[in-house]
Parts: structure tokens; C-alpha cells; sequence
């Protein structure tokens, strides 16, 4: 999905091998640790290629080995969770910079001079809708409120279900947009298909939005989503309360973030086990709670820091301006 993101975006995109080491089982270590060690030579090879100025992280298993080969080379390390994942608490230990979403965050690190709390970057696609055009392009309406419901990029199947099993009763309190990842969309558009026809025009269900999601969060009253990264950032930008379903998965990243919005008064969080029983009534509940929901609201804006993308680009710019500077030293000794 990111190589097809940054291709559209018109950038070149080159791949490396490389694979997890958290949460992996014992029968796939001894092979994904084959794969991260090719990832490091082709690091080395790509890198004495394309001679970067400043390298850039923001987590995932393909950076440990670029880390690794890069370690000479200025390093800027982007934290997108609260909580720092097993590849970038191992690069961040070398990084010149760390840039972290909420100044919460800086409990994770025993740098503290080299942290700076910028908060999380949105695509400028995203931001740009108001709420009056986010309703006109889904054809809702201004006589309910809206519910946003969406897994990740690649959709929860979990929230899926519970979703659609709770629609009819949602649907006579609100409208719904739905998008249900491209894996889970034949399924899901069979059963909203199902829905009673004076319900059916409430409901708003897709696979997948990209340049359209910003509408779908100016759109909506209130978010039923996953707890990943993103949300500490969009979430905040829409003034969107949430009702949080974290990963079911101990010790994972959306734990921490979720409750990070919680305790803040921002979000409730809903147990994965617990969506079957309870979805229903605690959307329908917040929806008729207005105080609540405006609370929530107020709650979610303060956590907002709007120029993070430019602050992140600063600090690039700034690493970039001192390698160039040591390096005309080194060339005039």
C-alpha cells in the first residue's frame, strides 16, 4: 500500500528486503533475520548510490537494516505512536533527532535534549475539507448526526461485524460512513445490502478513501476506529471524539495510545471482545449525550498541534544545513 501511496505522489520508490522481529514466532526467526541481514547489504549498496544528506524513520521492520548502514549519516527518527515500537527505540538510541507526537512521549527516551515534540503530520489533502462540503459530497443530511466508522488501512474485521450486526439500530439515531477495507468489502456491501430501504440512504459504505477521507472526518460527530498512530493526529485536527477499539493484541502500540486519549477525556475506549454486546447502546448513548460529545470534542481539539508537518520538515532542513557545513570543512582541511 505505501509503495502505490508514494508512486501516486509522483516519488521514486525503491525496495529492500526485510521482515519483523516482535511478535514473531521461533519457526520465522531464523528467516527473517536472513532477510534483515540481505536488507542491510542493500542498504549499504543503496545508500553509497544515492548519498542522503539526512535519513528519516518512522518505524517499521525495513528500517532497522537502512539504520544499520546509515549509522554515519545524520538521522532524524519520527515517533508516530506514544509509545515507541522495537525498531525505532533500537535507532533512536543513534538519532540525532527525535521527534515525538505529544510531549507525553518523552518518557520513553533518556535523551531528552535531543526530543522534540512536533505531533503528528497530516497530508495537506486531508485538511483542507470543512464540514458543510464533507456533508454535501456524502450526501447527508444536517438532520442527524454522523457516526465515521473505519478499521486502518486495510480495515478490522472485527469492527466490521459488529458494525453491521448493530446498523439497524444505528440507523434509526444517525447516518453511518463506513469504509470497510477492500479485503472486507464484498462481504460487508452484501449484508448492508440487506438493510430496509428507509434505512438504507443513511448508510455510506466504501472500501477504501484516500483523497476523500479528510471529508469523512470533517463529516462526522463522532469516529468508531482502531487506536493506531494516525488518530493522535486526526482526530485532534477534527475535534473528533472517538470510541477507540484497540488491536486485541498485549503489549501492543494502540494500547498506549488509546488510552494517552482517554485519559484526556477525548475518547472511550471499547474492548474488541466486548463490540458484540455493548457497540450498539454505547454509540446510541454518546450520539443523545450532546454535553458529552461536546465535551469530548473540546477535549480532542486541545490535543491538536497543527504545524507539525512543518516543524518535522525544520529539523530536517536544520540536519541537512549541518552535514552540508561539516562536510565543506572536511573538503577545505
Amino acid at each position: 500500500m505505501e509503495e502505490d501511496l508514494v508512486s501516486r505522489a509522483g516519488y521514486q520508490v525503491r525496495s529492500l528486503p526485510a521482515a519483523g522481529l516482535q511478535w514473531v514466532g521461533l519457526s520465522k526467526l531464523p528467516r527473517n533475520l536472513w532477510l534483515l541481514a540481505r536488507g542491510y547489504f542493500a542498504a549499504r549498496r543503496l545508500l553509497a548510490e544515492f548519498k542522503p544528506d539526512v535519513l528519516f524513520f518512522t518505524g517499521g521492520f525495513v528500517a532497522a537494516p537502512v539504520a544499520a548502514a546509515g549509522r554515519h549519516v545524520p538521522t532524524l527518527v519520527f515517533v508516530p505512536d506514544l509509545e515507541p515500537g522495537l525498531a525505532l527505540r533500537m535507532i533512536a538510541r543513534f538519532a540525532d533527532v527525535i521527534a515525538i507526537v505529544a510531549e507525553e512521549a518523552r518518557a520513553y527516551f533518556r535523551q531528552p535534549e535531543r526530543v522534540q515534540a512536533t505531533g503528528y503530520p497530516l497530508r495537506t489533502e486531508i485538511t483542507r475539507w470543512t464540514r458543510a462540503a464533507a456533508s454535501k459530497h456524502f450526501g447527508l443530511t444536517r438532520e442527524l448526526p454522523t457516526l465515521l466508522v473505519f478499521g486502518g488501512s486495510k480495515g478490522a474485521r472485527s469492527i466490521n461485524q459488529a458494525i453491521l450486526a448493530a446498523l439497524p439500530a444505528l440507523l434509526e439515531h444517525m447516518q453511518v460512513i463506513h469504509i470497510a477495507g477492500e479485503g472486507n468489502w464484498e462481504e460487508v456491501n452484501a449484508a448492508a445490502s440487506s438493510l430496509l430501504a428507509q434505512l438504507a440512504n443513511r448508510y455510506h459504505g466504501f472500501p477504501y478513501l484516500h483523497a476523500d477521507m479528510g471529508a469523512a472526518f470533517a463529516a462526522a460527530d463522532l469516529a468508531l476506529c482502531r487506536a493506531g498512530a494516525s488518530t493522535l493526529g486526526e482526530l485532534p485536527h477534527f475535534n473528533l471524539p472517538a470510541v477507540l477499539v484497540p488491536i486485541p493484541l498485549k503489549g501492543h502500540l494502540q494500547h498506549v495510545n488509546s488510552a494517552y486519549l482517554q485519559q484526556r477525556g477525548a475518547a472511550l475506549i471499547l474492548p474488541d471482545e466486548q463490540m458484540q454486546a455493548s457497540l450498539a447502546d454505547t454509540l446510541i448513548g454518546l450520539m443523545r449525550n450532546k454535553p458529552r460529545l461536546q465535551q469530548m470534542s473540546t477535549a480532542m481539539a486541545a490535543l491538536a498541534r497543527p504545524h507539525a508537518s512543518a516543524r518535522i520538515a525544520e529539523l530536517l532542513l536544520g540536519l541537512a544545513a549541518r552535514a552540508g557545513a561539516a562536510r565543506q570543512r572536511s573538503d577545505r582541511a
